[in-house]
């Protein structure tokens, strides 16, 4: 078979050859890489006739479905960029990415309409509704109509593996989303790399629990079409009910499992996993967070015949480490991040940028084929990213700095030992911790704002905030909740919010959160 270089080829590779092979399956729905071919030339058709250019951007609005690999694939086959957006998150974030993108085009579903409809209130650029027919004076089209157009004369813009494929938005420490932009060449060295370390074949059924703006997804779309296997996406009420998605995982006998920790923490908890028969579970992958090890322990006795892997990595890199766990653990310690996957090189580095020794923490910095091209429209933040190591006068090694802390044991392994700023990981999700105190310092009457994490595990860690309101007023914690639920992201809402007259500082008069940790902790539990 052809080797692929760009995207695309994933798809018409497998539909050249075995058109009938099920690509995709969703509820009772499936899609064959020969119909996902032709469906996907035709909405790229489609997007060229209306002016979508190589390099543009388009938007992908929708929950999970069989129309989401139509539309990635489609974008993808015009020259043009998807941008997965989170149905879940407050209109006036999503109107900041379809701006700060330039996203003229949206791609949707009529589940969708009335959310679409608030959008447009929010964003002006769009000009185009593909998906849905709406009561509105832009332009739309519904999916039916889009099949039945036909082919245009040509649809094969020049496209090279360094082209950009697609940018996923991220939390921003100046409370601004920042675009995390992929190309072509490191989506497909992620693919290629995958499969070669955990052996996939075309008798693979993968399941897919990640949304599409979560870089997980990228196993389902672009990893197992590589090996012409087959995705089971998980609808989301699968998700919220962990017995329900232990059925479905058993009864379409998923041989390949990916998902964050917790995920897989919620199905040993509640998943009546003794019910169902897991024969056929090959591979279980987790990643995005830290896996407590007795919860692991427990699901691999549980699951004696597949076999588990740590996985890491930032999405700038989507991911970079691996470590295969052969067998329960024996003591608690934290699994290690292991070692760095083919064709990706690491060091570890203290605050002046030099090597640490063995057995020592510094920042981790990466460099590899599955790296992020840089920032959309964020040069600066780009360069404050990258970690440069001159070689030679006009050469030199590019690092992503992770801002995670690492330290190699004398196995050779790597260790996550933590953050080296303020955004963590939490449930999975990137979280800027200052980006949730700009917020909340953006409401009326605050005057100072502590954000912090309560919870030493991490199954059960929240976000929790501490406000110092201005002198003589009084906040309304209902109605600063809902300003929360409509400013941020549902996972990056703090479950506990208390107002102080005032903050503990440090002798420099900075605020202290550890003294404020402190204090909460009394009262969590």
């Amino acid at each position: 078979m052809k080797s692929p270089y760009t995207l695309p080829q994933l798809i018409d590779n497998v539909a050249n050859t075995s058109p009938n092979r099920e690509a995709f399956r969703y509820l009772h729905q499936t899609i064959s890489y020969g119909d996902l071919q032709l469906k996907s030339n035709l909405l790229a058709s489609y997007l060229v006739s209306i002016g979508i250019q190589k390099g543009d951007r388009v938007g992908i609005y929708m929950n999970r479905c069989l129309e989401t690999c139509i539309a990635v694939y489609g974008i993808l086959k015009a020259g043009a960029a998807y941008v997965p957006l989170d149905t879940f998150t407050p209109y006036n974030r999503t109107a900041t990415i379809l701006n700060d993108c330039g996203i003229t085009c949206l791609i949707t579903t009529p589940t969708k309409r009335r959310k679409v409809m608030s959008l447009l209130n929010e964003s002006h650029a769009i000009s185009t509704i593909i998906g849905d027919t709406l009561p509105h004076s832009i332009q739309s089209i519904d999916w039916d109509a889009i099949f039945s157009i036909g082919l245009k004369d040509s649809i094969s813009p020049i496209i090279l593996d360094q082209d950009l494929a697609f940018i996923l938005y991220t939390s921003g420490s100046t409370g601004k989303p920042k675009g995390i932009m992929h190309t072509h060449y490191s989506t497909l060295s992620l693919a290629k790399i995958a499969a070669d370390t955990y052996g996939f074949n075309s008798n693979d059924i993968f399941g897919n629990p990640a949304p599409l703006h979560f870089d997980p997804s990228t196993f389902g779309y672009f990893v197992a079409p590589l090996v012409e296997a087959k995705t089971v996406i998980i609808p989301d009420a699968h998700l919220k009910m962990p017995a329900s998605l232990s059925a479905l995982i058993a009864n379409e006998k998923i041989t390949v499992w990916y998902s964050v920790p917790l995920m897989l923490i919620q199905l040993l908890n509640s998943g009546t996993l003794d019910k169902n028969d897991f024969s056929s579970l090959r591979w279980v992958l987790f990643a995005g967070e830290v896996f407590i090890t007795k919860h692991l322990r427990a699901l691999m006795l549980l699951w004696p015949n597949a076999k588990f892997s740590n996985l890491y990595g930032p999405a700038e890199l989507i991911l970079c480490t691996y470590h295969h766990v052969t067998e329960p653990p024996k003591t608690d310690k934290p699994i290690p991040i292991g070692k760095a996957w083919a064709n990706t090189e690491y060091k570890i580095i203290d605050d002046k940028n030099t090597d640490v020794p063995v057995g020592e923490s510094g920042q981790l910095v990466i460099r590899s084929a599955t790296m992020m091209k840089g920032y959309w429209n964020n040069k600066a933040l780009t360069e404050q990213s990258l970690h440069r190591v001159n070689i030679a006068d006009g050469y030199e090694h590019i690092y992503y700095k992770t801002g995670d802390l690492a330290q190699l044991n004398t196995k050779g392994e790597l260790l996550f030992m933590g953050r080296n700023d303020r955004q963590i990981k939490l449930r999975g999700y990137r979280v800027e911790l200052d980006e949730v105190e700009l917020t909340l310092l953006n409401y009326e009457n605050v005057e100072e704002v502590a954000v912090i994490v309560l919870g030493k595990n991490e199954e059960v860690q929240e976000l929790a905030a501490v406000i110092k309101p201005k002198k003589d007023t009084a906040i309304n914690l209902t109605y600063l909740m809902e300003y929360c639920k409509l400013a941020l992201p549902s996972y990056a809402i703090p479950k506990t919010i208390e107002f102080m007259d005032d903050l503990p500082r440090t002798s420099s008069g900075k605020i202290s959160r550890k003294e404020i940790g402190k204090i909460l902790a009394e009262n969590y539990i």
